[in-house]
């Protein structure tokens, strides 16, 4: 079990989506399906690098755990879905921004959105070790490509977050999940090594997979990480505060609140209509924007066509001043 001493946001601007540069550009069929999403704007963050965004959320991160970079023992990088540059380190570049010379810096990722859950199971492992104290998680979250629609799945914002974490805290990551499917590894991709930049598209090779066979495999793999993390952490649905998940659509918000039985808490639909999907960003985005009582119980679930799917666990005490998760 590990702790939240704090966190950090940095987004972009929110930019209606029929004033994006792609929206004149969409073919009918897309525009349909980019209408129904439940996206009225996405963050902009205009030529601020994932990098950039990262350490703008880090230092937040770090002010509000009252820690300095320099007492960063580890830099865990949630990294992006398409680096600055080739062979070059992303995390050892955000650790020359920061300042954290003394940390040990690396990135974790290849899951999509769901590749934060990697990010706290190596947290939670390096906290075992008595010699480190304070692990900073980042991730910076831009389009991999420049267009910011993936049809038919979602519009991407802007952002970058932050998760500073300890051994002791009020508010604690009890559990972590993780499955992946590698049947699923190239349901997405971006052909880039024969294209200038500006012809990158994301293209999905099998629809047919991804819209029937992988979303319900979604449905079951959801249900059950969720039944078993509760059932491994000796608590019943009734002990759960709320749920949170990620902003893909409105529609993936309705198959979530189908497969647990629950609605989402309304930061899910509040954050999604304003900034989009923020990729490994949303989930505690939306924890930092959910107000619960203290001694909460509040389960995090995430789904990516890589595919990989994951649950979390996180809980507050019960003293007076909790009245906000991060």
């Amino acid at each position: 079990m590990i702790a939240l001493a704090g966190s950090g946001w940095h987004l972009g601007d929110p930019v209606p989506v029929e004033l994006l540069p792609e929206w004149a550009e969409l073919d009918d069929a897309e525009r349909a399906a980019c209408s129904a999403l439940g996206i009225g704007s996405v963050a902009v963050a205009g030529t601020a690098s994932a990098t950039d965004l990262a350490a703008a959320a880090a230092r937040r991160a770090l002010a509000a755990a009252a820690v300095s970079e320099t007492e960063v023992d580890v830099l865990i990088t949630v990294e992006s879905r398409a680096p600055e540059t080739l062979v070059s380190s992303d995390a050892t570049r955000l650790q020359a921004a920061l300042g954290a010379r003394r940390a040990m810096a690396f990135s974790v990722g290849g899951l999509g959105c769901a590749s934060l859950a990697p990010a706290l199971l190596t947290a939670a492992g390096l906290l075992r070790d008595s010699a480190v104290r304070t692990v900073l998680v980042a991730h910076g979250s831009t389009p991999a490509t420049p267009r910011r629609y993936r049809h038919p799945v979602t519009l991407n914002g802007d952002s970058g977050g932050a998760l500073v974490l300890t051994r002791t805290g009020g508010v604690r990551v009890r559990d972590v999940l993780l499955e992946t499917n590698g049947d699923y590894a190239d349901l997405f991709r971006v052909p880039y090594r024969d294209r200038p930049f500006a012809e990158w598209r994301e293209e999905c090779s099998d629809p047919v997979a991804y819209s029937f066979r992988l979303a319900v495999e979604t449905r079951n793999r959801l249900r059950d990480l969720t039944a078993r993390l509760l059932a491994r952490n000796g608590l019943t649905a009734a002990d759960v505060t709320c749920y949170l998940a990620q902003n893909l659509s409105l529609p993936s918000h309705r198959n979530y609140a189908e497969v647990l039985g629950v609605v989402l808490h309304p930061a899910c639909a509040a954050n999604l209509a304003r900034y989009g999907h923020l990729g490994p960003n949303d989930t505690f985005h939306n924890l930092h924007g959910a107000a619960v009582p203290p001694g909460s119980r509040v389960v995090l679930l995430d789904a990516s066509p890589t595919a990989a799917w994951s649950a979390v666990l996180v809980e507050t005490d019960d003293g007076d001043d909790g009245t906000h998760l991060l």
